[in-house]
C-alpha cells in the first residue's frame, strides 16, 4: 500500500475536533498515511505535523482580523508555497473559509486535489462565493442535507456526510442522570444560553434574565441553569445577575449536561441550537444585533429562517424572535407552553437527528479516498 500524504488546515477548536475525527477514520481505512498542515492539539495527537500553532488563525471579528491581517496573509502565502513544494495527494481545508478557500484555489491551480469540509453559509448570503468554491474545490463535504442540495444545483461536486455531533449525542439523553450529576432538583428547569461571545452575551444576557423573571411569574416553580462558555463570560453573567433574585445555577462549560438536564431552552441563534435539537429539548431562538448590522443583513440574507433547526426542517419548527421582537415578555410567553409541551418540536428533532447520524468521519474519509483514487 503506497503512503499517502494528506495536508489539512483547521482554523479553530471546532475544526480541530472534525479534523482529528477525519484523520482517525483515514488511518483506519488507509493505514499508510502521513499528515501535514495546520491543526490544534487533537489533530497533532492523531499525527499531524503542524507548520505553526493553530491559535495564530483563530481570530474572531473584523477589528481583530484587521489587527492581524498582515500576519495572516503572510502565513497563508508561505503555507501555499510550502504545500506546492510538498505536493500532497490531497489538501483538506476544514471550515475557516476566509482563510482556506484561497489556499484551495491556488493549490488546485497547481494540480493538487482539494476538499473543503464544512460549507460556509453561501446558501444564506454572499452567494457569489459559490463561484470561487466551484473553481477552487474538487469536493465539498457538507454536514447538512440542505447544503448539499444547494451545491448540486450550482454544479459543485458535493457529498453530505452528516454531523459528528449527531453521532456522538445519544438519541435519547438521560434527563434524570444529568440532573443528578449537576446536583439539580426535580421540577421544571429551563436552560438559558445567550451565546459564547462577549458581544452576544452583552446584547442577550440581560434580556434572557429579564425573560426568566417574567417566566417565574407565569410558572412559579421554574428554575434555571446557565452554562458559561469561559471564565470571562462567567464574570460578565455574574455582573448581569447582581441584584436579581433568580433560582439560577451557573455552570462552567458543561453546556451538553445543561441541555440534557433541562425541559426547555431559551437560546441564541448559532451552533448551540443544533446541540439543543440533538438533545431533543424544545427551544425558543432569539437574536439581537447592532441595529445597522441587522439592517444590512436583512437585505443580504436570502434564507427565510436564521436558526439551524428551521433550516434543517425547511419549515418554522422553532419560534425565532429577532431584534425588536425579542422582548422579555414575548420570550417568556413563547417559552412557557414548551416547558411541559413542545412535542411537535421534539418529534421533528428526532427525525432530523436520525438524518444527520451517518458516521460522519468515516463518510468523509471514504469520500476523500475515492477522490484521490484509492478505494478502501
Amino acid at each position: 500500500m503506497a503512503t499517502l500524504r494528506i495536508a489539512l488546515v483547521a482554523g479553530e477548536a471546532s475544526g480541530d475536533i472534525l479534523g482529528a475525527g477525519l484523520m482517525r477514520a483515514l488511518k483506519a481505512q488507509h493505514p499508510e498515511v502521513e499528515f501535514i498542515g495546520v491543526g490544534g492539539p487533537l489533530m497533532q495527537a492523531e499525527g499531524l505535523t503542524s507548520y505553526f500553532p493553530m491559535e495564530r488563525l483563530a481570530v474572531m471579528g473584523l477589528v481583530e482580523v484587521l489587527g492581524r491581517l498582515r500576519e495572516l496573509l503572510a502565513r497563508r502565502k508561505k503555507l501555499i508555497q510550502t504545500l506546492i513544494v510538498e505536493k500532497p495527494d490531497v489538501f483538506i481545508g476544514i471550515d475557516a473559509p476566509d482563510f482556506t478557500l484561497n489556499i484551495e484555489l491556488k493549490l488546485r491551480q497547481a494540480g493538487i486535489k482539494t476538499v473543503h469540509y464544512v460549507s460556509p453559509s453561501v446558501w444564506a448570503w454572499r452567494q457569489k462565493r459559490v463561484l470561487k468554491i466551484r473553481e477552487g474545490c474538487d469536493l465539498m463535504l457538507t454536514l447538512f442535507p440542505f447544503e448539499a442540495k444547494f451545491y448540486e444545483e450550482k454544479g459543485v461536486p458535493v457529498r453530505f456526510v452528516g454531523h459528528s455531533l449527531a453521532d456522538a449525542i445519544p438519541l435519547n439523553a438521560d434527563r434524570a442522570a444529568a440532573r443528578a450529576e449537576l446536583g439539580l432538583p426535580n421540577g421544571p428547569l429551563v436552560a438559558l444560553m445567550p451565546g459564547s461571545r462577549g458581544g452576544e452575551v452583552g446584547r442577550l444576557g440581560g434580556l434572557f434574565l429579564d425573560a426568566a423573571e417574567r417566566l417565574r411569574a407565569l410558572r412559579p416553580g421554574v428554575r434555571f441553569v446557565m452554562p458559561c462558555a469561559s471564565p470571562e463570560r462567567r464574570v460578565q453573567l455574574e455582573e448581569l445577575l447582581a441584584g436579581r433574585d433568580l433560582p439560577l445555577t451557573l455552570l462552567d462549560g458543561r453546556s451538553h449536561q445543561a441541555l440534557a438536564a433541562c425541559d426547555a431552552v431559551l437560546i441564541a441563534s448559532g451552533t448551540a441550537t443544533l446541540e439543543a435539537l440533538l438533545y431533543k429539548r424544545p427551544m425558543v431562538v432569539a437574536y439581537r444585533l447592532a441595529p445597522l448590522t441587522f439592517w444590512i443583513l436583512k437585505r443580504m440574507v436570502k434564507s427565510p429562517y436564521i436558526s439551524l433547526p428551521n433550516l434543517l426542517a425547511q419549515r418554522l419548527l422553532v419560534p425565532e424572535l429577532l431584534q425588536d421582537d425579542a422582548t422579555a415578555q414575548a420570550l417568556a410567553q413563547t417559552l412557557s407552553p414548551l416547558i411541559e409541551g413542545g412535542e411537535e418540536q421534539t418529534r421533528g428533532f428526532d427525525e432530523i437527528h436520525r438524518t444527520l447520524r451517518r458516521d460522519a468521519s468515516n463518510q468523509a474519509a471514504e469520500a476523500v479516498l475515492n477522490l484521490i483514487g484509492t478505494p478502501r
